[in-house]
């Protein structure tokens, strides 16, 4: 029996997703748990697969922002009448039998100015060639069906003739170098000849290929999102070096009962000094900006398609120890495309931690619509003044990038210095 494919519902908070990219086409065969085509929504790409088998007989949609539990295609055996489903769905009853389009008749391709050995050519213009002495062979045709005209001759003629010198011709002779490829105003030199040969000869070893290929749909939703961001926020960037010496010792007390990252300990100390600024925990809406008394802290995952940012819901009310278990979770099901929509929406504040590839400063992107995001570097033993000598200390840069429009500068400086004192004495936080 025939029956609708509708948006799914992937998500609590979920009203509507942008169906891109049809997977199957009217007329084909359809399996139950076959994929249908992707739906991209704020945060998220998705395979929306086939609840029953059959064929696909109408599709209802085709790349557009749809409501969830609208219809978007019809699948129901080949021969079935679905005419009473498409005017449910407000279509044509007509419309049940998809229609065969013609395939379109190639254009006419004008024959080549060779055809065999025989070279296209009017009378005309073969006598003016034998005027001009002009090799009619090296001229293109753009009489009927490929032809030489007596125009094409005229104009072939009055081409300026780069002049060559006679060495010149005769190294490019012995080497098969067509002299008309060495683009040069001044009169070619047998050097000119050599080198043309040996780039020749270069670009065939080195064999250079491009390759084109279309965006994945989580690329395109990532390329659109940073577009956006930088669109939208009036970004300024604060970095300040944290001495990580007390961070490094914290984990070392820790690994009897339970193994931290320094991102695991970073989210929970950014949580709790968020609370205590909390334009950096913010959002904008029109005019309004909404700040909140807890923090959903983002943590950026890479996932060989691209970037995710999985959400630890109310992490400044969480443990070292649950935060820790919980962004390992994340992270694995990030990377194993098991995350669902709800554990990438809501975020207040993100994370991105890049430090593991040794990178020592970057400006990350905001994370629309939060208002601040904080880049987490490589921890570097640098020398250090300490009471007037040298002396040897892990630090680590923090890359902070703030919205201007609700974060001034004095706000994100003095949270970046409150960050730093909490990071180098953690025991404040027992406090």
């Amino acid at each position: 029996m025939a029956e609708f494919v509708l948006m799914p519902k992937m998500g609590l908070t979920m009203t509507e997703g942008l169906l891109t990219n049809w997977r199957k086409q009217e007329g084909d065969t359809v399996n139950k748990g076959d994929v249908l085509f992707d739906v991209e929504t704020d945060k998220l790409t998705n395979e929306v697969e086939a609840k029953s088998s059959g064929v696909l007989r109408k599709i209802l949609v085709s790349e557009e922002t749809v409501k969830i539990l609208v219809p978007v295609a019809v699948i129901g055996t080949a021969d079935e009448d679905i005419s009473e489903l498409l005017k449910q769905a407000g279509g044509k009853a007509e419309e049940a039998v998809p229609e065969i389009k013609e395939e379109p008749k190639a254009e006419a391709v004008p024959a080549a100015t060779k055809e065999g050995d025989r070279i296209k050519i009017s009378p005309r213009a073969k006598k003016t060639a034998k005027d001009l002495n002009v090799d009619y062979s090296l001229v293109t045709g753009t009489g009927p069906a490929g032809a030489i005209t007596e125009d094409d001759i005229k104009q072939f003629a009055e081409k300026p003739k780069t002049k060559i010198s006679p060495t010149a011709s005769v190294v490019a002779e012995q080497l098969n170098v067509d002299t008309d490829e060495i683009h040069k105003d001044t009169r070619i030199m047998k050097e000119d000849v050599v080198k043309y040969k040996l780039d020749e000869n270069l670009a065939k070893y080195a064999d250079p290929q491009e390759y084109r290929k279309p965006m994945s749909t989580m690329r395109k939703v990532i390329a659109k999102r940073m577009l956006e961001s930088v669109q939208t926020s009036p970004s300024v960037s604060f970095n300040i070096k944290v001495d990580t010496t007390a961070m490094k010792q914290l984990r070392d007390d820790l690994k009897d009962n339970i193994k931290v990252s320094y991102t695991d300990i970073l989210v929970k100390i950014v949580s709790m000094v968020l609370l205590n600024y909390p334009l950096l925990n913010s959002t904008v809406d029109g005019n309004e900006i909404i700040t909140r008394n807890y923090v959903n802290m983002g943590v950026a995952v890479a996932v060989p398609a691209g970037l995710l940012v999985p959400v630890v819901k109310f992490s400044n009310a969480k443990g070292l120890k649950d935060i820790s278990k919980e962004i390992k979770d994340l992270g694995e099901r990030a990377r194993t495309n098991r995350l669902t929509q709800d554990e990438l929406t809501g975020g207040t504040f993100t994370v991105s931690n890049l430090g593991m590839f040794g990178i020592e400063s970057f400006t990350p992107i905001i994370n629309q619509p939060e208002v601040a995001i904080l880049g987490v570097n490589a921890i570097i033993q640098e020398p250090v003044a300490v009471n007037g000598e040298l002396v040897i200390k892990p630090m680590m840069n923090l890359s902070l990038t703030a919205d201007h429009r609700v974060v001034d500068g004095a706000v994100a400086a003095e949270f970046m210095s409150k960050l730093k004192e909490y990071m180098e004495k953690p025991g404040l936080l027992l406090l």
